[in-house]
């Protein structure tokens, strides 16, 4: 079954969070896809991912890059998987309505957007109406995830 996980951001922003879950997602050996709400925000990840540390890169790809099924992150504004991605990670609106397929699904949402954070209760009722499991994250003060829920 389909693990879904809502991350309520506050204090910091999805380009600082972000590539760290992508991290965990690579090591556990999973793949992922990032399925963004418009082409801006897939144009920023797409730098964030090579540049987000000095020592280090997220390999990734996008439509158009080639060779989609061997990317281990798949950057996407549509809801293709051609990567066979086991995480499916969506921002900035972007929803999906199957869920089948994914081990994951990660919803990142602005908590000081008042839109975001009402798309995410409404993903947050229809999630659990489908009775797949979910869970909510919040960051702490020290900006370590606690599980709220």
């Amino acid at each position: 079954m389909t693990e879904v996980l809502f991350y309520h951001l506050e204090r910091a922003p999805l380009e600082r969070v972000l590539p760290g879950l992508l991290e965990r997602t690579l090591e556990r050996g999973w793949r992922a896809v990032v399925q963004v709400g418009t082409p801006e925000r897939l144009e920023a990840l797409d730098t964030t991912l090579w540049t987000y540390r000095e020592d280090s890169f997220l390999p990734h790809g996008r439509s158009g890059d080639g060779h989609a099924a061997e990317q281990p992150i798949y950057l996407t504004t549509g809801d293709e998987t051609p990567n066979g991605a086991g995480v499916r990670f969506l921002v900035d609106g972007a929803e999906m309505s199957a869920f089948d397929g994914f081990v994951r699904v990660v919803c990142l949402f602005d908590g000081n957007d008042g839109a975001a954070l009402a798309q995410a209760r409404a993903q947050w009722k229809a999630v659990k109406s489908a009775g797949l499991a979910a869970t909510y994250w919040q960051q702490s003060e020290s900006g370590r995830w606690e599980k709220k829920a």
